[in-house]
């Protein structure tokens, strides 16, 4: 199904996780065993040039490809034996070494790492990309006055710079948890029948080094055919990725209905109107990435479902991996894209911002003057007596300033200025400008070549 590929996904990301990218990338691996074969003196040198020559070179039929696969239980035995025939016909004597000492799932596990490292590359430019535009939103709104909102209800005062400083402290969580899991999840498989390399007849530790460096993945310690936490981590990163990304498209989702209006998605011909109502501009993007933060978690199961797996070799958890990380990564990975795209366009109003902190007749004051007032008669007496005001100020449809203001026993308490200190948003932001400033600062010790 191809009608929403670009609603939901990203162009670079599809290519990089395709049926042909897996094809090459299993030749990719086969090319590499090759050549390292070739230089450990294991095989011939002449055959890995000419195994490499036609890893390069192979015009693989991928239907027929697919076809062998349902009967083979897996892409990688058909591919080698188109291979090898491709080989053969070039050279008879070096189709004799292909494939040598490895199995079919070191090539599949290979092939997919390879991919993902493509595919981690544009998901970092990505994450590189928003947290520009966060640092920026966070940097130009330190100061923009908006309503804190807890239970969908207002709150407190809070700012636009003091929310967005929220949202890049998660993505920068994100690049450093990437960071950290490189090593560990760009590592090559290769293990052979059960992970002994006993064809290799004691050459395997050596071959195994010489083929990591040829592919530049690290050499594990042990090989991990049916160890499989590094795959279950990176479903899992892109699973908190995709809810991260999602708490911001719901935040903007929210912050863009009529009744709130204070940020809107970018709008222009064609993107985000109704079929039946003119006046519509609907949040797109955030709808888009909603929708994988919803389908994402049910894979990152299937993933963590895989992970017992029988003996050295699953049967039927590692199976289920093939399709569900690739979607896993399509998923997270175009919610951050389209993310991505739209952000630099995000229409702030800062002027109804302003008039929704005036909504609530000055009931959005009323944490303040209760500190205010329990540092004359305690935190409890305090809250009662704001309770009883805030009530009479719904029930009177009166401002919270003019109630407190016309009660004798409060009256005596705070003086003119102090209750009108108390009104002023500003006074009561506590430390969001430093928040801000703290997740600038760390947001720039990245070195982004953006």
């Amino acid at each position: 199904m191809t009608l929403y590929s670009d609603l939901f996904y990203y162009r670079g990301l599809d290519e990089t996780l395709s049926d042909e990218s897996c094809v090459r990338a299993i030749l990719r691996f086969e090319a590499a065993l090759a050549m390292a074969l070739g230089r450990t003196g294991t095989i011939p040198n002449e055959a890995a040039a000419v195994i490499a020559e036609r890893c390069a070179r192979a015009t693989l039929d991928l239907s027929r490809i697919a076809k062998e696969a349902a009967h083979a239980g897996n892409v990688a035995i058909p591919i080698i034996k188109l291979l090898t025939e491709e080989v053969a016909r070039q050279d008879p004597e070096a189709a004799r070494y292909v494939h040598w000492g490895a199995t079919s799932q070191d090539a599949i596990d290979t092939g997919f790492v390879l991919q993902l490292r493509e595919a981690l590359r544009l998901v970092e430019r990505d994450l590189a990309r928003l947290t520009a535009t966060l640092t920026a939103l966070a940097k130009s709104h330190r100061a923009t006055l908006m309503v804190g909102r807890t239970w969908m209800q207002q709150a407190l005062p809070t700012t636009l710079g003091f929310v967005a400083a929220g949202w890049l402290d998660s993505i920068l969580d994100h690049r450093k948890r990437l960071a950290e899991m490189r090593p560990r999840i760009l590592s090559l498989q290769f293990g052979g029948a059960v992970g002994t390399l006993a064809a290799l007849r004691g050459r395997g530790f050596d071959l195994g080094q010489t083929l990591a460096a040829e592919l530049q993945l690290t050499f594990p310690d042990v090989p991990w055919h049916t160890e499989r936490d590094r795959l279950a981590e990176m479903a899992a990163f892109f699973g908190v990725l995709t809810g991260a990304l999602g708490k911001i498209a719901r935040d903007i989702s929210l912050y863009a209905q009529t009744e709130v209006a204070e940020l809107v998605e970018p709008a222009r011909a064609g993107r985000g109107g109704s079929s039946t109502l003119p006046h519509k501009r609907n949040p797109v993007t955030s709808a888009v990435v909603l929708a994988a933060a919803t389908r994402v978690p049910g894979l990152v199961a299937t993933m963590l479902s895989a992970m017992p797996q029988e003996y050295q070799r699953g049967l039927g958890s590692w199976h289920a991996e093939w399709e569900t990380l690739p979607q896993i990564v399509r998923l997270g990975g175009g919610a951050l894209h389209h993310l991505t795209e739209m952000m630099p366009h995000l229409e702030v109003d800062t002027k109804q911002m302003r008039q929704n902190l005036d909504r609530t007749n000055g009931l959005i004051f009323a944490e303040a003057a209760t500190m205010a007032i329990a540092a004359r008669v305690g935190k409890a007496q305090a809250h009662e007596w704001l309770e009883k005001a805030c009530r009479k100020c719904r029930e009177e449809r009166r401002h919270l300033k003019e109630v407190l203001g016309g009660d004798p026993a409060l009256r005596s308490l705070l003086s003119s200025s102090d209750l009108d200190g108390l009104f002023e948003a500003t006074n009561y932001l506590g430390n969001a400008g430093e928040f801000v400033d703290r997740i600038v600062t760390r947001a720039s010790q990245f070195d982004d070549g953006i």
